[in-house]
């Protein structure tokens, strides 16, 4: 089984899962899952979690994203992006009469945190249903806010109605709603023209590498040279290595007393480490108890 993160680049009219199920079919495995899902028509980074690596999918879905994404100004749609139906549309003198200070200045102010109500076509459940199939009948529903962060927005090109920008975020941010947001409060209406995500986390778009490259890569004996080993997605941790003779303890996910390394490290209390065996297995995340002077597992990935 083949362990790891792959960094894809999902094209368009691929969903997230569809990528996943070819992947399977690729590498002729079923332990894979994605980080972070990506609209049907959106293309860029989708990292893909393999074997061992599918535990670092919770923890890796919580970084900020990076997307490139095209505003189009001036119409409202049910989806929030240009591949809906139309439901509103500005008055052609008021969309005229936008200047570029006035829209660099709206866009920016959603810097920061951001109380963000998700699109209805969304996989958000609400009473134990997705939204987006409450949208294909055409129900609407009350959908709370839920907070979300704009790290950072760059606005690289005005041609309006149309504004080219990059923006940073956290978790759980939806950039369809962000432009409708900007829109209204511009007085215009807005939708999502494109989106291309750029980075996840240390993954980015100039470095990921489509399914037809993915399944060439298997052929010619070159896939393990786009695989990140799942210790090395952990490298903020620091290294511990445990003593042969307690390989026992480590190999069974149980926790061990300071003694127990082959090296005394002065770690801090509640500190997180890497844990590995003394012939360079990989164990897990562990914690470190300063006043006991143990080692307590948090994520064991044998």
């Amino acid at each position: 089984m083949i362990s790891g993160v792959i960094n894809v680049y999902k094209e368009p009219g691929y969903t997230s899962h569809d990528v996943v199920a070819k992947l399977r079919g690729i590498l002729k495995q079923k332990k894979i899952g994605h980080m972070g899902t990506l609209d049907p028509y959106a293309v860029g980074v989708l990292p893909v979690c393999l074997g061992k690596g599918t535990k670092l999918c919770d923890i890796l879905s919580e970084k900020d994203k990076t997307y490139k994404a095209v505003l189009l100004l001036g119409q409202e749609t049910d989806t929030q992006d240009s591949t809906g139906n139309i439901i509103n549309k500005a008055e052609e003198d008021k969309l005229n009469a936008l200047d570029q200070t006035e829209v660099f200045t709206t866009i920016k102010s959603f810097i920061g945190d951001y109380a963000q109500i998700p699109p209805m076509f969304s996989a958000i459940k609400i009473n134990g249903q997705k939204l987006y199939n409450l949208a294909r009948r055409g129900e609407e529903v009350e959908r709370p806010a839920r907070q979300c962060k704009i790290v950072d927005i760059t606005i690289t090109d005005v041609d309006l109605p149309r504004v080219e920008m990059i923006v940073t975020c956290s978790k759980g941010t939806y950039i369809r709603t962000l432009c409708h947001d900007i829109g209204n409060k511009l007085g215009v209406y807005g939708c999502m023209d494109k989106l291309e995500r750029t980075r996840v986390e240390r993954f980015k778009v100039e470095e990921s590498i489509t399914l037809e490259q993915i399944e060439k890569a298997r052929d010619d004996g070159r896939l393990k040279d786009y695989i990140v080993p799942v210790d090395q997605m952990l490298d903020k941790y620091s290294k511990c290595i445990v003593s042969e003779k307690f390989d026992k303890l480590i190999y069974n996910g149980n926790k061990f007393t300071a003694g127990n390394t082959l090296l005394r490290m002065n770690f801090e209390d509640k500190q997180k480490v890497r844990v590995y065996a003394q012939n360079g297995d990989f164990i897990g995340i562990y914690e470190f108890d300063a006043h006991k002077q143990i080692y307590k597992p948090v994520k064991i990935f044998l």
